[in-house]
């Protein structure tokens, strides 16, 4: 049985000033442990979290990227000998009061990852168009290439058991990093499960950096972080399992 005592909750944050404090003073709600990492803001939120003792906090120095900010919220899990830990954004698009559904479905599985079109719930907002058109093209490559049924390849309302964490090599800095990571935990045959997580959206207008704010480029780029991650895999000797082996695992 997972105690939840031992699992930490932790936000990547970049310049999230004017949601950063209603968020948190929901998510220490549901959480005994929370860890924020503050990737190089320079909007005032690093002040604001600063101020807050209810939180750990790591700062970038400089903007990393929310792959970055990801990998030392997983870093530093393992460290500290969390049994695991739940992410979710900071930006109100999560529902700090789900966190404890997370570390339940957690008991029988590697990786929790939240889908925002699993299941339909009232009041659901509609998604971007290309956002949503990416999201599909993307996660329909992914289940045709690993033999998964995922149908959410982005959501960043995740769990991780930190003994699935100690398995991955996670390197990618950006917005993409989910793709380098559902080839690593294919490969390791990690558990995966989807649970439904309510469709919100409240920030329309985010930036992807420069170019990547385009959907074509955004698109292209998805799929070169996809080839490299599975020539990543295969260079070091790795076979990925049969598509019956992968069913096991979802």
């Amino acid at each position: 049985m997972t105690n939840s005592s031992r699992w930490l909750a932790a936000l990547p944050v970049y310049n999230e000033v004017d949601y950063v404090d209603d968020v948190l003073d929901e998510v220490v709600r549901h959480a005994s442990t929370v860890l924020v990492v503050d990737d190089g803001s320079l909007d005032g939120t690093a002040e604001r979290l600063q101020q807050r003792r209810d939180i750990s906090l790591i700062q970038h120095a400089k903007n990393r990227g929310y792959g970055a900010a990801l990998t030392t919220a997983f870093r530093y899990a393992i460290d500290e000998g969390f049994e695991g830990l739940v992410t979710l954004d900071c930006d109100g698009q999560h529902q700090p009061c789900r966190i404890p559904e997370f570390i339940q479905t957690a008991n029988d599985a590697d990786i929790v990852s939240g889908s925002r079109y699993l299941m339909h719930y009232e009041g659901d907002d509609a998604p971007p168009e290309e956002r949503m058109k990416i999201n599909r093209n993307i996660t329909n490559e992914l289940n045709e290439r690993l033999g998964y049924s995922l149908t959410d390849a982005f959501c960043g309302f995740k769990a991780y058991r930190t003994s699935a964490l100690e398995q991955l090599n996670i390197t990618n800095a950006g917005y993409a990093m989910p793709l380098q990571l559902w080839v690593q935990a294919a490969a390791a045959e990690l558990k995966v499960v989807e649970i439904p997580v309510p469709l919100i959206y409240l920030d329309l207008e985010r930036s992807f950096g420069g170019a990547l704010d385009q959907a074509d480029a955004r698109l292209q780029h998805y799929r070169e972080v996809l080839d490299h991650a599975f020539e990543s895999v295969l260079a070091q000797g790795v076979s990925f399992p049969s598509r019956e082996e992968v069913a096991c695992n979802l």
